[in-house]
């Protein structure tokens, strides 16, 4: 309210179109609670066709959304023509906002469009184990925006989907192969040995028959023969089986008397001692 008692004229003139626009209004009103009902509808219909057709989450989100967007937004045009509004100025408007909402959200728009890249060049999908911008983990999720890692402390790793297009992508599929060795002394019998770390990849029920596990001499060490023990197992079991071999292997060489030596070092003193 001014000094007089009445309304400002910004107000005054607020309520005067309000009154004599109170018709086109509602009419916009209306268009636009419609629009939002048709949008969601329509997004659900194509949300099960796509589901159908098994096209990939992302993909599908994705479309579903600009779907509900493209709807909604061609009803909040004809609400604001039918409230008055010049179209053609908003327009104008509305691309010159668009410019600059644009040149200060370069790094969010450079996320959506890598975002899009991954999404239709499918480089990675759900559920499999991925190595990237010095991370890895099991992909849970793919937004415009962001891929979301599951680590292997169950702790999760958001990365900007700028980080990952252009850079060396590490995708190990759905099967992980563990890197194990074990040393016997160089009076083992070998081929015992290797037969018994074979039988105890057979009977982990983690360990998968294909691809075949690949056990072998590695390296002639100092004090031991080294076998590598390299098994292929799922994402989820990469971590317990690499336990569970450990231990099975080192309870059958001790039934087997087969030895794990340590490293040792044997010093000799040349001379006689000091008066």
């Amino acid at each position: 309210m001014n000094k007089t008692g009445n309304a400002a004229p910004w107000q005054d003139k607020l309520i005067e179109y309000v009154i004599s626009h109170s018709g086109a209004l509602i009419s916009a009103l209306v268009v636009v609670v419609i629009g939002f009902i048709v949008a969601r509808w329509i997004g659900k219909l194509m949300d099960r066709w796509l589901t159908n057709k098994a096209m990939e989450p992302p993909v599908r989100m994705l479309l579903v959304r600009i779907t509900r967007l493209l709807v909604f937004g061609m009803a909040l045009v004809v609400a604001l023509g039918t409230a008055g509004v010049d179209i053609m100025a908003l327009v104008t408007v509305t691309g010159v906002v668009g410019i600059g909402i644009g040149l200060a959200m370069q790094g969010v728009l450079s996320n959506i469009m890598a975002g899009l890249t991954i999404i239709f060049t499918k480089p990675f999908r759900f559920g499999e184990y991925i190595e990237i911008a010095g991370v890895q983990g099991q992909v849970t999720g793919i937004e415009l925006v962001s891929t979301t890692l599951l680590h292997a402390d169950h702790s999760q790793v958001i990365i900007p989907n700028r980080k990952i297009v252009g850079e060396i992508l590490h995708n190990y599929g759905h099967i992980r192969q563990l890197d194990l060795s074990v040393g016997v002394a160089y009076n083992t019998n070998i081929s015992g040995a290797l037969v018994i770390v074979r039988g105890v990849l057979t009977r982990n029920a983690r360990v998968l028959k294909e691809p075949a596990p690949v056990v072998g001499v590695t390296m002639l060490a100092d004090s031991s023969i080294s076998v590598a023990i390299k098994p292929w197992t799922a994402v989820a079991d990469y971590g317990p089986a690499q336990a569970e071999i450990y231990q099975a292997i080192v309870e059958q060489f001790r039934a087997n008397k087969i030895e794990i030596p340590f490293p040792q070092r044997e010093v000799r003193m040349l001379g006689g001692a000091a008066n």
